[in-house]
This record gives C-alpha cells, sequence and structure tokens, in this order.
C-alpha cells in the first residue's frame, strides 16, 4: 500500500472542500473494493476521505411510492430492514445474498453503485427497477449510469441515495460464485407500471444490461413458459475460467425464469 492522507469530515460541505482541494482524492464508504486494490497497489490516492462521519447517510425511509435508501447504508442494514422488507422484499434478500457477514456489515449500496462492479448485484436491481441515484450535483436515472465498465460518477461528485420506485413484482435471482459470492450470473426481473424490465449482471465484462427478448416476452405474457424457446446471444458475454459465453447465455435465461417463478410466488 501506497502512502497517503486521510480525513473524515464531518459535513457534506467539507466532503466538498477537500474534494475540491484534492481532484485526485478518493471516497472511502465500506472500503470492500477500494481497500484491497490499495493493499494490492493497483490504485494510489494522495487523500482517502472517509465518508463515514457523514450523519444520516444510511437512513431507509418509505416516500410515497419509491423507497429511498442512504448511500451508506451497509447490506446489512438494507438486508435487515422492515422498511426495505415492506415495500421491495426482494431487495432486502439481494442485499442478504451480497457476499458473507463481513462483507454485508461492512459494504455499502453506495459504494457498491458507485464502483460499479460487473458481476455486483446492486446495479441490476437498481437498472431492473429504474432507480434513481441522488448525488450532491444532479439525480442519475439508473439507465444513464450504468453505461460500461466500472462507469462511476464524476470527481466533484458525492452519492446521497438511491430512489427505488416501487414495483408491482420485483425478484432477483443469481448464480453465485462460489468463492466471492459475486454473481457468475444474475437476474434482475421487475413489473411495473411502465411495462417489465430484465437486467442481467455477471454475464458481461461492460457490466449489467437489459435483456430486451426476454423484456419482450414477459410483457406479452408474465409466465416462464413463454421463455422456454428464447436463445440468449452470446457473442458479448464473457468467458472466463468460471463459464464460457455460451454456458452465461444459458444461465441468464434460467435465472430469470427462476426470478419470474418468484416473483409469482
Amino acid at each position: 500500500m501506497y502512502a497517503f492522507e486521510y480525513a473524515r469530515p464531518a459535513s457534506l460541505a467539507e466532503t466538498e472542500k477537500l474534494l475540491a482541494d484534492c481532484p485526485d482524492a478518493k471516497l472511502l464508504a465500506g472500503g470492500q473494493s477500494l481497500i484491497p486494490a490499495l493493499k494490492l497497489r493497483l490504485n494510489r490516492v494522495p487523500l482517502l476521505i472517509d465518508l463515514g462521519g457523514l450523519s444520516g447517510m444510511n437512513r431507509i425511509e418509505r416516500r410515497d411510492n419509491s423507497l429511498a435508501i442512504g448511500a451508506m447504508a451497509t447490506h446489512a442494514e438494507v438486508g435487515g430492514s422492515d422498511v426495505v422488507k415492506s415495500a421491495i422484499p426482494a431487495l432486502a434478500l439481494l442485499a442478504e445474498g451480497i457476499g458473507d457477514p463481513q462483507v454485508r456489515n461492512r459494504g455499502t449500496i453506495g459504494g457498491s453503485l458507485a464502483h460499479n462492479d460487473p458481476a455486483a448485484d446492486y446495479p441490476a436491481a437498481a437498472l431492473a427497477l429504474g432507480a434513481t441515484l441522488k448525488t450532491n450535483r444532479r439525480d442519475i436515472a439508473a439507465d444513464n449510469h450504468f453505461s460500461g465498465l466500472f462507469a462511476g460518477f464524476a470527481d466533484d461528485e458525492i452519492l446521497i441515495e438511491v430512489l427505488f420506485p416501487i414495483p408491482q413484482r420485483f425478484a432477483y435471482a443469481k448464480f453465485p460464485n462460489p468463492a466471492s459470492r459475486f454473481a457468475l450470473v444474475g437476474a434482475a426481473v421487475a413489473q411495473t407500471g411502465a411495462g417489465v424490465r430484465v437486467v442481467a449482471t455477471g454475464a458481461s465484462a461492460n457490466g449489467v444490461f437489459r435483456v430486451t427478448e426476454l423484456e419482450a416476452a414477459l410483457s406479452s405474457s408474465f409466465r416462464t413458459e413463454g421463455l422456454r424457446n428464447i436463445q440468449i446471444d452470446s457473442s458479448n458475454l464473457a468467458s472466463d475460467i468460471h463459464g464460457d459465453a455460451e454456458y452465461r447465455a444459458h444461465l441468464v435465461g434460467v435465472m430469470t425464469k427462476r426470478a419470474v417463478d418468484n416473483c409469482l410466488g
């Protein structure tokens, strides 16, 4: 690990000033991705700004027809929240399936969405549900945020909270890597008044993406029967030691069917 300065601001204004004074600084949320990168010297920062001192950044609350989750809410807090369980139960289940207890008690929803790992769980849910990512500078629709590998925010942006519209139905199913618990392939299915969305994670090195052919089939009939004959194009999917592109394409279909079954109870 390279040497760096450390700051733990007590307010958003102080955090913004630190970023303005040191544009190359990095924000620290749960540290589950950044700290290993620093330890392995894959990243070098002059200043690490710990967001743990900002009050209220882990707030979880229902707002009319939306669920608002503060960016510093840990996976364990999301998974254990009665508000989340009442509004979007499958989102709580998703959080409970991330990593192990240590990761869930340190990692945050904001850190996951900002880092945007191509095999992470929250990006699939955010894109499927049409979430809005609210920063100190702007509101960003999930459709505009997840645009590529590790796509994130501008250097002066701080993710404050995530706003999830409450759907008619939502479920997430994943085939986890047995070591990391990241999704080898995961599928999020959401049915809202605007239609059906199916989002895959873990299948592409470029990150999460909508599976339009599955969306069309489920929009016609929200049943797994209509998915049986759909072949997912594997040409743009990832191949590695854990599974080739054809296997991942198959898993996209399988995980989508499981998510639909979960939606239907």
